[in-house]
C-alpha cells in the first residue's frame, strides 16, 4: 500500500502536473527507508475500523514505499498530509478513503495495515492521518500514512503499481535512504521477560556521566518496549531507575528518579507509547544486582528496569 510522505506548509502551492511522477517535499524533509517489491500485494482500508474487522480492498502490484521525517513536529498532521494529497489529486489518483486518528477506529485501524518499522516510521496512535486513493485502469494505487511527535513529522508514502509500471514518485530529500526490506519486528525478548518474570532490565541505555540525559542514540530495549506497550494497551508498567552505591542516598534516589523520568519521556515522545501506560520511579542504590565494591559492579548496578504492573 502506499503511504505518501508528510509535506510542509513551504509545500502547500507546489503543483503536481498530471505528467509529472514528483512528489514536492519542504527543504527539511529526509527520506529514512525505502522498499522496493516486485510482485506483492498490500491491504487498503475502505471503512474505519469496526467491531472486529476492517473492510477494504487487496492491491496487487509492484509495492513501493517510503518514510520520511519533516519538521520539528510544529505541523499539524492535517498540515502534512494536505498538499500531498492535493498532488495526488492533481495527478490524476481518485480518493478511495480518508481518515482521521479516532475516526479512522485508532488502534485496531493502525494494526489493519502495513508500517514500516521504527524509528523510521511512527505512529502516534493520538494523532496520525490516512488516505488512499486510485487511478487509471491499470488500477495504481496510491496511500499516505501521517503521525507527528512533538520533535518531528512522520509521513510514509506507498505506491502500488502495474508490473510494467515505472517507479510512480521522486523527490529530493537531504539524506536518500538506500533500498533495503522492510520486516516486521516482533516485540521480542523484552515482551517475553515481562511477560514470565514481571521485570526486565533495559541494558542498552546510555546516559551522560552524572546526569539524567539520556543519549540520543535509537536503542533496541525502547523499541521492543514500546512495540509491546502499545499492541497491549491493557498494560502498565513502571520504570524504576537504580544508581551505583557512589554519593548520598538522596542524591542517588533524585538522580535514579529522573534517568526514569527522562525514559517515560523518551517512549512517548519518540515511540507514541499512552502517557497513562507507563510510571517512572527511582530507589537509588538501595536494589544492587551486584558489588559495588567494583567498577564492572558499579557499572551494572547503574540501570533503569521496566516493571509489570497490570494485575489482569
Amino acid at each position: 500500500m502506499i503511504r505518501p510522505a508528510a509535506i510542509s506548509a513551504a509545500a502547500l502551492l507546489a503543483a503536481f502536473p498530471a505528467t509529472a511522477e514528483v512528489l514536492r517535499f519542504p527543504a527539511d524533509a529526509e527520506q529514512r527507508a525505502r522498499r522496493v517489491v516486485a510482485g506483492d500485494s498490500q491491504f487498503l482500508p475502505t471503512a474505519p475500523a469496526g467491531g472486529d474487522r476492517v473492510d477494504g480492498i487487496v492491491a496487487e502490484g509492484n509495492v513501493e514505499q517510503t518514510a520520511w521525517n519533516v519538521g520539528d513536529g510544529s505541523l499539524t498532521t492535517l498540515q502534512l498530509i494536505a498538499p500531498l494529497r492535493e498532488q495526488l489529486i492533481g495527478a490524476g489518483f481518485e480518493p478511495i478513503f480518508e481518515c482521521d486518528t479516532d475516526a479512522c477506529g485508532g488502534f485496531d485501524f493502525r494494526f489493519e495495515i502495513d508500517v514500516m518499522p521504527e524509528p523510521d516510521m511512527h505512529v502516534n496512535l493520538g494523532d496520525f492521518r490516512y488516505f488512499s486513493a486510485r487511478r487509471g485502469e491499470d488500477a495504481e494505487f496510491v496511500s499516505l500514512l501521517v503521525s507527528r511527535t512533538a520533535r518531528t513529522g512522520f509521513v510514509q508514502l506507498t505506491r502500488i503499481g502495474a508490473p510494467e509500471a515505472a517507479p510512480a514518485f521522486t523527490a529530493s530529500t537531504k539524506t536518500p535512504a538506500p533500498d533495503m526490506p522492510v520486516i516486521p519486528e516482533p516485540a521480542g525478548p523484552i515482551a517475553e521477560t515481562l511477560e514470565k518474570a514481571g521485570h526486565v532490565t533495559l541494558d542498552d541505555l546510555v546516559f551522560e556521566t552524572g546526569s539524567s540525559r539520556l543519549g540520543g542514540a535509537e536503542f533496541a530495549s525502547l523499541a521492543g518496549l514500546a512495540r509491546y506497550l502499545r499492541s497491549n494497551p491493557d498494560r502498565r508498567v513502571t520504570l524504576v531507575g537504580h544508581t551505583d552505591a557512589q554519593g548520598a542516598l538522596g542524591v542517588n534516589i533524585t538522580l535514579s528518579r529522573s534517568r526514569a523520568t527522562a525514559v517515560r519521556e523518551r517512549l512517548i515522545d519518540s515511540y507514541g507509547v499512552a502517557p497513562d501506560q507507563i510510571e517512572a520511579d527511582g530507589v537509588g542504590f538501595l536494589a544492587p544486582r551486584a558489588s559495588n565494591l567494583t567498577p564492572e559492579g558499579r557499572t551494572r548496578n547503574r540501570r533503569v528496569e521496566v516493571v509489570l504492573t497490570s494485575t489482569q
